[in-house]
């Protein structure tokens, strides 16, 4: 009987202790995040995960701080839940900061946690989600605090290209901290409760004089729309988090794992004759790329990346044939699709994303150019430009090009072309393909010609539709073998489906290096 009762007030400690844990902060500091309308912790965790699927570590760990420093509270789990669950039945690894718990502030002890399952996931090849909501380093702690995040980083920079990792903001995430995050292949943010910044609103004010509010400076509308260091934002933290699930879906579980093939209720043979209709017959006016893609993935079901940042190309996930892939276009309705920086970081970035973990990279381009002037020369675009040209040639997954209008100068090279090692290019009877425009062609080879001219007009209209017949067209390109067919647009979900399932098995690499040297 004795034994029986020690056990059992052995295991109504266990249950008060971790019942103290699962309170986080408390009851109190719990309804003041409710009235904040965030969630908690645990309740983000269990709303991100497969119901039933979380497995909690270390629940009574605690801070060294608060054994030495009199009058601390001790907290059983400190101001992080770490764990694995299951994310649509796959293996994953999350932690969530808890604000209720001395603001979700980063000690010695949380920075442990949250290392331990990052090396976990390394190790196990699976990916790793960081629910942030912090006020960052725990002043009390100094500089260990500090090396924490260290620790951190380094995680983050050894899982790159290992593991996706994916940041969710869900409120704030200041100074160090934000660096984290920036590492991470994608950053979600709720709208007007996540929020990013190296330095506060009082901090800039008091170093600058300049006076702005903690949402202008750092919310999820202006890193997903200005900075772009936001890829997702959402009005809410449950279309958030239901969106990372939809996200990791599109994902393997690692850089030697084959992104998941979901049999395609949509048939791979769909032919849509509205594609043969959609580029307009005046050659300069816009159309909306997005119908093009809408039209060729599985489903319609398209997940974009980065939509309100550099608009003027398009990135983002889709499946064709059951096949998850990559998909990288120009959108016309912006800037007529040309290249600037922001866009040829954007695009690079996530094509060098594509190549780490296996995702095959479709690229529909109409692209005239890269965008002229002063600012983006000085800006850099020569060598922004080049890291568009770098990804593009240094990735080894299955490329697929399907050229659909407009293909112009460095442009045309740099957007998947054979030249950069693409597997399969396709063209539209539409594609021009030259060094420059007809138009800017005509006047630079024509110059003298049309400045003696009684009716110049007539003359560079006429030298216009003669250079566009013999040169701005894909058959010119196709005689050479740089693009492998002309075909019907109404054929496109077909061709691109049969060209994925030609190079499934595909395997090249690069020469033995420790690593290039891209145009950072």
């Amino acid at each position: 009987m004795a034994v029986e009762k020690r056990i059992e007030e052995r295991l109504e400690e266990l249950n008060r202790r971790r019942e103290q844990s699962r309170l986080g902060g408390g009851l109190k500091r719990i309804e003041q995040q409710h009235n904040k309308g965030k969630l908690t912790a645990r309740e983000r965790i269990e709303f991100l995960l497969d119901p039933n699927s979380f497995q909690e570590l270390d629940p009574f760990v605690t801070s060294w701080a608060a054994d030495t420093e009199q009058g601390s509270r001790v907290y059983p789990g400190d101001a992080v839940v770490t764990g694995f669950g299951k994310v649509n039945g796959r293996l994953t690894y999350v932690y969530a900061q808890d604000f209720t718990v001395l603001g979700g502030s980063l000690s010695e002890a949380v920075a442990e946690k949250i290392c331990k399952v990052m090396d976990m996931a390394i190790k196990n090849g699976a990916p790793v989600i960081g629910l942030n909501d912090s006020g960052g380093a725990r002043i009390q702690e100094g500089v260990v605090s500090l090396a924490g995040y260290g620790e951190l980083f380094f995680r983050n920079t050894m899982a790159s290209g290992v593991v996706p990792q994916i940041s969710v903001i869900l409120g704030p995430c200041a100074g160090g901290a934000v660096y984290s995050p920036a590492i991470t292949e994608f950053v979600f943010m709720t709208q007007g409760l996540g929020q990013m910044y190296i330095t506060g609103p009082d901090v800039i004010k008091a170093a600058t004089g300049e006076v702005v509010t903690h949402e202008t400076l750092g919310g999820a509308e202006s890193h997903a729309s200005m900075s772009g260091v936001a890829h997702f934002a959402y009005p809410s933290e449950q279309e958030c988090l239901s969106e990372v699930r939809r996200l990791l879906a599109f994902l393997p579980q690692n850089n030697m794992d084959d992104p998941p093939f979901v049999p395609p209720y949509d048939d791979p043979s769909r032919t849509d004759d509205t594609l043969s209709h959609i580029i307009p017959d005046d050659l300069v006016k816009a159309y909306n790329m997005r119908e093009v893609i809408n039209r060729i993935v599985d489903d319609g079901d398209f997940m974009e990346v980065h939509a309100q940042y550099a608009q003027n190309i398009i990135i983002g996930l889709a499946r064709m044939g059951g096949f998850p892939i990559g998909i990288v276009a120009q959108q016309p309705l912006f800037l007529a699709g040309v290249l600037d920086i922001d866009a040829s970081v954007k695009a690079a970035r996530f094509v060098r994303f594509c190549d780490s973990f296996n995702i095959p990279i479709l690229t529909l381009v109409d692209v005239p150019g890269f965008l002229p002037g002063t600012d983006q020369e000085h800006r850099g675009i020569i060598r922004h430009g080049a890291k568009l040209i770098y990804a593009y040639a240094e990735a080894t997954v299955p490329k697929i090009t399907v050229l659909v209008r407009k293909a112009y100068g460095g442009a045309y090279l740099v957007m998947g072309s054979k030249h950069l090692r693409a597997d399969v290019n396709l063209a539209w009877p539409t594609a021009e393909i030259a060094v420059m425009g007809p138009e800017g062609a005509v006047g630079v080879l024509h110059k003298d010609e049309l400045a003696s001219s009684d009716n110049p007009e007539e003359l560079k209209a006429r030298l216009v539709q003669e250079y566009r017949s013999r040169w701005a067209n894909p058959y010119v390109a196709a005689g050479r073998g740089y693009v492998d067919d002309v075909i019907n647009p109404a054929e496109t979900r077909p061709r691109v489906v049969k060209a994925l399932e030609m190079l499934q098995n595909k395997r090249d690499s690069m020469p033995p290096k420790k690593h290039g040297n891209i145009p950072l």
